[in-house]
């Protein structure tokens, strides 16, 4: 038997709690079905006997307390809720544990912002981690010496593992699921719950907005200039001099405040730019492509796909009001 260990911690999101249980005790029945022995122990482990959620309208009773269990295969941390601070400091007296059972061998894995309190533990330091997109440079800020890695849905490290953003967690339990049973299994559970079981990236949803809470006044002009002139052809050499630096130092200071490299940030507000025409006028790719600064559609198709996970027609058909209009 496996034992899966999902915390309830304080200021979490019960969906995300309820899901995994879901998931594995799902899997204990189809593997029943087809003649085998079920393989997961579920329970749901806590501090306290009863956990409010949601602002008090919801109990979760866990199975048991975690100074009552003295091993356990996989810790599942649920994503949190309201401020990240906040949530981690409420639940800091569940870090030993963490780490306690990582070093006798658990793995562990967090679902979306649920990696502010598995990063919190120091097990990710030197790692490489997942969380929800709109979350980056507030956990790169936190977490600096975690490497962040942009735009992934399933992110594995040494046996830690991470998701990205909201119902992407459900990706991370079926790849969890097929590395603990088969393919079989992971699939069926796939269709059972309406999972597109490899998406791979978060990219296609995520709204890019530059990191402008740095206090840093020369690289908060560059970044509103490159905003509002996305469209012309501006070098770093011209941005630098606008902001009376030298450009070994600008673009130093812009990758340390933005968490991008000046080319990257152009790139990605053209590419906010582009998705946004594409959500919203029936203009075809190249008028686009031209719209936002791009003159060679491979490099402009390149980039897209890269940010977005999508080509620029994927996008397009996947988010363009007339087609989602009855």
């Amino acid at each position: 038997m496996k034992s899966v260990s999902i915390l309830v911690p304080e200021s979490s999101v019960m969906e995300a709690i309820a899901d995994p249980r879901y998931m594995f005790t799902a899997a204990n029945q189809f593997l029943g079905a087809s003649g085998r022995k079920p393989l997961f122990e579920v329970r749901l482990v806590g501090m306290n006997r009863e956990v409010k959620l949601g602002d008090g309208a919801f109990s979760v009773f866990p199975d048991t307390l975690c100074n009552e269990i003295k091993k356990t295969d996989l810790i599942i941390i649920p994503a949190l809720f309201g401020d990240m601070k906040n949530a981690v400091d409420q639940n800091r007296a569940l870090i030993p544990w963490i780490v306690e059972q990582h070093a006798r061998g658990a793995e562990v894995a967090s679902l979306c912002v649920g990696a502010f309190l598995l990063a919190s533990t120091g097990l990710l330091e030197g790692k490489k981690c997942s969380t929800h997109w709109a979350y980056y440079n507030e956990f790169r800020e936190t977490f600096p010496a975690v490497e962040m890695v942009d735009g992934s849905i399933i992110t594995e490290d040494h046996g830690i593992y991470s998701s990205g953003g909201a119902n992407s967690y459900w990706n991370l339990l079926l790849y969890l699921l097929e590395k603990f049973t088969d393919r079989e299994t992971a699939i069926l559970a796939a269709k059972y719950f309406a999972i597109d079981i490899d998406r791979d990236s978060q990219g296609a949803f995520s709204i890019f907005k530059g990191q402008k809470d740095h206090g840093d006044e020369e690289i908060r002009k560059a970044q509103e200039f490159i905003e509002h002139h996305y469209d012309e052809k501006i070098t770093v050499d011209q941005l630098a001099e606008m902001v009376a630096l030298s450009r070994r130092s600008f673009e130093r200071r812009f990758k340390q405040m933005t968490g991008n490299t000046v080319i990257e940030y152009f790139q990605r507000v053209k590419i906010e730019a582009a998705k946004r025409c594409f959500e919203s006028s029936r203009k075809n790719i190249s008028e686009v492509m031209f719209e936002v600064g791009y003159s060679d559609s491979k490099a402009f198709r390149g980039v897209f796909k890269k940010i977005t996970g999508l080509t620029p027609i994927e996008y397009r058909n996947k988010y363009h009001k007339s087609v989602l209009s009855f």
